[in-house]
This record gives C-alpha cells, sequence and structure tokens, in this order.
C-alpha cells in the first residue's frame, strides 16, 4: 500500500527554514573545528602535545635465547620551525630510560608508569635525535633511538 503525504506551503517553507538552520549550523562547526587545528598546528599557536610511549619487542631465539630491544615510539616526529612543542613521555616498558635530544639541549628520564613532559620551541630546522642513554645500541637492547624532525 503506497502512503502519499501532503504538506502545506507553510509546512515546506518550516522545513526549508529548518535545513537551512541545520546546514548553517554544520558549517559553523566545521569552519571552528578547521580554525582550531589551524591554530594548534600554527608555530605562533598553542603548544602541541605529542604522546611518545617507551616500547619492549622481546623474542627467543632458536637455541632458546631471549633476546629483546627497546624503542620510542612513535620512533620520527615531525614539527615546524618556530612551532611550540610539549612532549609528554610515557614509561609502558623498561624500569627507567634516562635520554637525550642531541642538539636542542633536552634532557631527562622516563621511568616505568610515570609521565615525564619536556617542552621546547621548534626553532632550528634538521633531524635531532632522542636517545635512551641505557639503551644507545645492540649491545644495550637498542638502539633506543627516536627522531624529531623540524621542516622549514
Amino acid at each position: 500500500m503506497t502512503k502519499v503525504y501532503v504538506m502545506s506551503q507553510k509546512g515546506l517553507k518550516g522545513l526549508k527554514i529548518g535545513a537551512a538552520a541545520v546546514l548553517l549550523a554544520g558549517a559553523a562547526l566545521l569552519f571552528w573545528e578547521r580554525e582550531t587545528i589551524r591554530a594548534a598546528m600554527s608555530p605562533a599557536g598553542p603548544e602541541r602535545t605529542i604522546q611518545l610511549v617507551t616500547g619492549e619487542f622481546k623474542s627467543t631465539t632458536s637455541d632458546g635465547k631471549t633476546i629483546e630491544a627497546y624503542r620510542w615510539d612513535p620512533g620520527t616526529i615531525y614539527m615546524k620551525k618556530g612551532e611550540r612543542i610539549r612532549l609528554s613521555i610515557y614509561g609502558v616498558n623498561g624500569a627507567s630510560h634516562p635520554f637525550i635530544i642531541e642538539g636542542l639541549n633536552i634532557k631527562g628520564e622516563v621511568k616505568k608508569g610515570k609521565e615525564t613532559v619536556v617542552s621546547f620551541r621548534a626553532s632550528k630546522p634538521g633531524v635531532y635525535r632522542i636517545i635512551c642513554l641505557t639503551h644507545p645500541d645492540m649491545a644495550h637492547n637498542g638502539p633506543m633511538v627516536g627522531y624529531l624532525v623540524i621542516d622549514e
């Protein structure tokens, strides 16, 4: 059975006004979100928080030996020159990870179950290594090295 609905001119006008209001509200929300994201990414904008964690890979070789390696995750972070950065690093694996960020004069320590925060301005383009001093190479279950890439 087919149903047919009849709408008066007044009802149709109200429907058009309602649809226009919904579209206008959606456009305003989209513009606001885009501007908020742009401000957060802008070098002149607020500090951008980047989350990192300490991670571990563990395996057993065919002769029964346990091997492991630690890493920063994500391993590479990109930022713009002039951007204000807040690195929030959470310790998941490994008891302690003292670290340096070469070329930025930043050092700290990440402990398991704790958050370590370092803030800086990405002022000079280049690639900067974040190196765990406990795991700097394969002989020490590493290399636990990450990269901060500052683009022009």
